[in-house]
């Protein structure tokens, strides 16, 4: 040790910072990575319990699709060498130096996250082979090429003014673009508008909150993580200042969201919603991530306060416009993300409201602007395409019945699970399976009548019943209501205290 010359240390120092930064962005990456576990629980909470299943795969292949397209060509897209407008080189990782696979890891996390955007607002009605294409579409080319315009050293928005750090525009607004247009070239859910549309809600908040808890914890490192090292000058303070400011605006945005919906100035039930809070809080995390680590505290309260009102705003004025939104996918990233851009144009030191320029406000309305056009109309094309063949959207009946049993022959919640034997006298002495004291929906066997429609290709939904006929979602309803309460009169009169009736809706 004491033989050794200086260069020899500097040396070592200069590997030992490596290290720190590699080691860094993998447990930055790793948390992120987390965020699918918590997108798969928030939307599988959101949805009805018949399409668990469904969302819980697509969820895990935006992963596995997106882990395959990214490699071979996403990231050379993005991170190759080339032009302004995407990459040219590293095709399949070919000629990537091993330590900038901590880096390509990184990227990959928050590619995967665009993807899975998507996925929520087309929840239970989008056919899974149409998912599997425009999930590679995605990750492969959509959300790289965005990328690629502003974090790239060649990209055309990064000699620019532009300010997006973590990611509001290039993740969010990518995604939230994407996912509006989807879910209108989709349609809605059969029954969510028209004469007798109802609200069509999941089937689980504490399954949307363990989820939404996650995506909290998540995003501490997805802004964070963002500085990409930890060993330069700067580096620590420009982290903690990223995590701070993304705490402070979430919880702004989760505050001003509950109580602006508590007022009544939605239009609704004056009620104290955990998921109004929750994705206003998630919408002002959003918004934070192009300006996390350059605005000052104050800046990213005002951001999260603004937030929280877009969001609510957004979640009202969409159902109105007929845009079925199952997660409010739309709002919290699409919303969220366009006004994370502006904001740090005007909060930011030396920005338009504090005395300093114009140039990055400009800079980032192009940006969002172009970001819109190439995400819209590529995704305009794909779903437009998809929607054409008839290949987009699944049919009336399977939509009515779930597709966890018809698509994947694994029901999230299994009849027979249902089954609690020990407890009751209905059971025979042989143990025999039935499940006659089980509402008929809840049962294999069952299968609902979808309304005929005889020019019905899956793509469009079948005419909405008359208001002065019953509809077939009440039959079916009175039908499961009366097998409940006579299932719950029969255990009372075997003296079991488990059954349950169901009067009054």
């Amino acid at each position: 040790m004491g033989n050794r010359t200086l260069e020899e240390i500097e040396q070592d120092l200069e590997h030992l910072k490596n290290n720190i930064d590699v080691f860094f962005l993998f447990t930055m990456g790793t948390i992120i990575f987390f965020m699918q576990c918590g997108f798969a629980f928030l939307e599988a909470g959101a949805v009805r319990s018949k399409n668990t299943t469904n969302i819980l795969i697509k969820n895990i292949l935006d992963v596995f699709i997106g882990g395959i397209a990214y490699w071979v060509v996403g990231y050379a897209l993005a991170f190759g060498r080339g032009n302004p407008f995407c990459g040219t080189s590293l095709w399949a990782g070919v000629g990537v130096q091993d330590e900038r696979l901590a880096f390509w890891f990184f990227q990959f996390v928050f590619a995967a996250t665009a993807a899975t955007i998507v996925s929520g607002s087309m929840a239970e009605r989008c056919a899974f082979h149409a998912y599997l294409i425009y999930s590679v579409v995605l990750t492969a080319v959509v959300y790289p090429v965005v990328s690629h315009w502003a974090w790239s050293e060649d990209g055309w928005l990064a000699g620019t003014p532009y300010q997006d750090f973590a990611g509001s525009g290039v993740v969010h607004l990518t995604g939230g673009v994407a996912a509006l247009v989807g879910s209108v070239i989709l349609g809605p859910r059969y029954g969510r508008f028209g004469p007798t549309g109802k609200v069509l809600r999941g089937h689980s908040v504490p399954l949307a909150a363990l989820g939404g808890f996650i995506l909290l914890f998540g995003f501490l490192a997805f802004n964070g993580g963002s500085q990409a090292s930890i060993s330069h000058e700067g580096d620590a303070g420009a982290v903690a200042k990223a995590v701070v400011n993304t705490v402070i605006s979430g919880c702004c945005g989760g505050v001003t969201a509950l109580l602006v919906y508590r007022s009544r100035f939605c239009g609704r039930l004056s009620t104290w919603s955990f998921l109004m809070a929750l994705n206003g809080a998630l919408t002002a995390m959003v918004a934070i991530c192009a300006g996390c680590n350059v605005l000052p505290t104050w800046g990213s309260c005002l951001t999260g306060v603004v937030a929280g009102l877009i969001f609510l705003a957004l979640h009202v004025l969409l159902p109105r416009l007929s845009v079925d939104d199952p997660l409010d996918a739309v709002a919290v990233h699409m919303g969220g993300g366009l006004w994370g851009l502006v904001a740090v144009g005007l909060l930011q030191e030396g920005g338009a409201v504090r005395g300093g320029s114009l140039a990055t406000l400009g800079w980032n309305l192009v940006g969002a602007l172009a970001i819109m056009a190439w995400a819209g109309g590529l995704c305009l094309i794909i779903f437009g395409a998809l929607r054409h063949l008839g290949w987009l959207r699944v049919s009336v009946e399977m939509e009515m019945q779930g597709m966890d049993i018809l698509k994947h022959g694994e029901p999230a919640y299994p009849a027979e699970a249902w089954l609690e034997r020990q407890y009751s006298f209905t059971a025979s002495s042989k143990g025999c399976q039935d499940d006659s004291d089980l509402p008929p929906n809840m049962t294999a066997s069952w299968r609902p009548q979808a309304p005929h429609h005889p020019h019905h290709n899956g793509l469009s939904l079948p005419p909405a019943p008359s208001p002065h006929q019953p509809s077939a979602d009440l039959h079916e309803l009175a039908e499961i209501t009366g097998h409940a309460s006579q299932a719950g009169r029969q255990r009372s009169q075997g003296h079991i205290n488990e059954g349950f009736v169901m009067e009054k809706l």
